[in-house]
Order: structure tokens, then sequence, then C-alpha cells
């Protein structure tokens, strides 16, 4: 018996051994996107929108920390509320009136515009 193969087949082994148990690691990441450092802030986020009338409304959560906006459109006109809340504390409170109803597609992209602007904003407090 020639004792240095033994050890060269041992290596090729554990090599194996460890390639298997790091390959395995590696897919259960993959197939996890919540354990995606880059996409940590994206899943925090919480997005529900809803249809309100010929508006929507939005409200995203992450933490203590809430946003809101309401898109109410009426005949002659549209208001738009937004909210921005930590725990119980309101750190934006405002809204607009527009003296026209908005489309459904301007609607849909001021809804998009805000949820982007909060994703933003959520990604530079990280």
């Amino acid at each position: 018996m020639n004792i240095p193969t033994i050890r060269p087949v041992s290596r090729v082994v554990t090599v194996l051994a460890a390639s298997v148990v790091t390959l395995c690691f590696g897919l259960a990441f993959a197939a996890d996107p919540a354990s995606d450092p880059s996409s940590g802030s994206a899943q925090d986020l919480q997005i529900e929108i809803t249809k309100k009338g010929l508006g929507k409304e939005v409200l995203l959560r992450k933490g203590v920390k809430e946003w809101f906006m309401l898109v109410e459109v009426t005949p002659e006109n549209t208001v738009v509320i937004r909210q921005e809340k930590e725990n119980d504390a309101y750190l934006v409170d405002e809204s607009e009136t527009h003296d026209r109803p908005l489309t459904a597609t301007e609607v849909d992209t001021v809804i998009d515009d805000f949820i982007n602007s909060v994703k933003t904003q959520t990604k530079a407090n990280r």
C-alpha cells in the first residue's frame, strides 16, 4: 500500500465536500431574495395601493415610519394629500389642490413618483 496516494484522495474528498457545502449555501442565498444584502431595504418596505373612486391611495411602511398619499379626483378638481409619520409624530402633512381632474395615467404617475421617492429616501438612510 502506498500511503501518499491515500492523502490526495482524502484531500480531493475534503475539497469536494467543501465545494458542495459552499455551492448549497450559495444556492440557498440565491433562492432567497430577502437574504440579498443589496435588496434588504426594498424587502423591508411594505407597499399597499388602493383604488379610491377615480383616484388612488398608497401607504408605505418601513419599521416605525409610514408614508401616505391620497390622490382624490372629482369632476371639478384633484386633491393630493401627502403625509410622513414616525411613530405617532407627523414629519410631513401637506395637501395641494389642482383646478382640474387628473387622468388615470396622471394619477398612476403621481403615485409611482411618490413610491420611487420613498424608496430613494429609504435607500439613502441605510
